[in-house]
């Protein structure tokens, strides 16, 4: 996860749970939308049609420079890009180009150097770590490639990390029975993450994701530790989120297959490279 989400959680769960729940959980969200109709990449934001006027992803502008010295480099210049809810949106780019760097910015889990970023109409800009953290919770879900799950912790106990933190909205449990069994997993519930399989920490990881209702869901990689068919159950699943916006980060061809605008992270930009508008499941 790197630095950047060992920070979040901390400001997310606080001390008494620590870094390694921090990590798994993320923070996730509150509100579902409606659906929005969807349309083309436009001028210089990455950008669809919006929901009734006000799009769920908004970043303008978003700059980073990484590294010190002569390794100094700027890996996001000038980036924009708007994610409507009911779009599912993915970003490719080679090994170090920016991807989960630009992923994280968009997650509050670390701050660009310039820019701005809207999440459900609330600014992560200059917010300070705790407002951050209660933004996360309120208004996006995480999927990592390494699930992060809580070896302590049954599958089920996992996914309801998120609605034990402060401020969580109330009703978690039955949320997090409905996802459990809507994803096919009651029957793995109790267990372990060592005794599931990777599809089904997935899953896990994707309920847990969800069971705050999140506007946004930011996946990185969400099949690199998958096989073929497990692979393509997850992406079934990202692309069957019709209430949410979605912003995938990957280099496989498969999960860029399902998204409705596939754009390229190309030194430090962000470019259009298909507009696939698909059925809606």
């Amino acid at each position: 996860m790197g630095a950047a989400v060992g920070a979040a959680v901390g400001a997310a769960v606080g001390a008494a749970v620590g870094a390694a729940v921090g990590a798994a959980v993320g923070a996730e969200l509150t509100r579902v939308p409606r659906p929005a109709a969807r349309a083309g990449f436009s001028g210089p934001q990455c950008g669809p049609a919006t929901l009734g006027g006000v799009p769920v992803l908004v970043a303008d502008g978003l700059t980073k420079t990484v590294g010190s010295g002569r390794a100094r480099r700027r890996v996001l210049d000038g980036v924009g890009l708007t994610v409507a809810a009911g779009e599912v949106v993915a970003v490719l780019g080679r090994s170090g180009s920016g991807k989960s760097t630009l992923l994280h910015l968009l997650g509050g889990l670390d701050r660009a150097d310039g820019g701005v970023i809207t999440v459900a109409g609330e600014r992560l800009t200059g917010r300070s770590a705790r407002a951050l953290a209660r933004l996360r919770l309120h208004h996006i879900g995480f999927v990592f490639q390494q699930f992060q799950l809580i070896e302590e912790c049954s599958g089920a106990e996992n996914v309801l990390l998120p609605t034990r933190l402060p401020g969580a909205p109330r009703g978690g449990a039955r949320r997090a029975a409905q996802l459990i069994d809507e994803l096919g997993l009651a029957p793995v519930a109790d267990h372990r993450p060592h005794e599931l399989s990777g599809g089904e920490q997935q899953r896990f990881a994707l309920a847990r994701a969800l069971v705050n209702g999140p506007e946004l869901v930011l996946a990185d990689e969400p099949t690199g530790s998958l096989d073929a068919t497990n692979g393509a159950a997850v992406l079934g699943l990202l692309r069957g989120l019709s209430d949410r916006a979605v912003v995938i980060v990957t280099h496989e061809p498969e999960a860029a297959a399902i998204a409705d605008r596939v754009l390229r992270l190309t030194d430090g930009r962000l470019d259009a490279e298909s507009v696939a508008p698909r059925e809606r499941r």
